[in-house]
């Protein structure tokens, strides 16, 4: 059965005060405003995690996620962090092959790949990032370059994993831009990639994995995004460093 998942993307933001300050008014706010059948994923930078997740404490519907992690085990490797480091600190989420991971470090397809099988050797959920540039989506060839992404990254995995991925649309061309893709659009994409998901993994497994959306999604335009069935949540940037305006997105469901 699909998650309604809204997660909220930190990117390299927020001192550990102000990370604590907006972890505080999130928990308060989701427990106080009785928000139901939604998973609020808080993905901070690497060193608030253990401060976070003591903030989440054992609150049902809030999760901690980090926003990347090493396609190696353990080792000699300065700077990286494993999926299993973070697993020892109750990390739950992390998200795979963002766009600004693949346009400034390069991570090719096949990379991601190996991160996803590393993340989900130790038991973590992948949010898989993929989408399409504006060039992209001007020449027309946006889902196949998206189903290629796919294809390339997740398709080597077996059923029973593949069933523990969850996917999030990035029009790169939508994020941080002031543009958004219409609700349409959005849809039309999620069809698609659920379809190229039945192809491979069959129409039960595509049926049940959710697809979030992530082309800056913020309080005035979720409910519309929401409301498509093929939108079953959203990867949050900007608006999720604002405890109301995150919580009013997890509300519009």
């Amino acid at each position: 059965m699909r998650r309604k998942i809204i997660a909220g993307n930190w990117k390299m933001n927020l001192t550990l005060d102000e990370g604590q300050k907006l972890t505080s008014e999130i928990v308060n706010m989701y427990k106080d405003e009785n928000v139901k059948d939604v998973i609020a994923v808080l993905n901070p930078p690497f060193p608030h995690i253990f401060p976070v997740k003591k903030l989440i404490g054992d609150i049902k519907g809030i999760a901690i996620g980090a926003q990347n992690c090493s396609d190696k085990e353990f080792g000699a490797f300065t700077g990286e962090v494993s999926a299993k480091i973070l697993a020892s600190f109750g990390v739950e989420y992390v998200i795979i092959g963002h766009s600004e991971r693949r346009e400034y470090f390069k991570e090719t397809n096949e990379f991601l790949g190996k991160k996803v099988v590393a993340a989900l050797a130790q038991g973590l959920t992948p949010i898989f990032c993929c989408g399409e540039s504006l060039d992209i989506r001007n020449a027309g060839t946006h889902e196949a370059n998206v189903k290629y992404q796919l294809t390339e990254s997740l398709f080597g995995l077996s059923a029973g994993d593949m069933a523990r991925v969850v996917i999030a649309y990035e029009p790169i061309w939508a994020i941080g831009t002031g543009k958004t893709a219409t609700s349409d659009q959005a849809q039309e994409m999620h069809l698609a990639l659920r379809r190229h998901i039945a192809s491979k993994f069959g129409k039960e497994l595509a049926g049940d994995i959710s697809i979030l959306y992530g082309g800056s999604m913020n309080a005035a335009n979720a409910a519309d995004l929401l409301s498509k069935p093929d939108v079953d949540g959203g990867l949050i940037g900007g608006a999720s460093l604002k405890s109301r305006d995150f919580l009013d997105i997890i509300k519009s469901y």
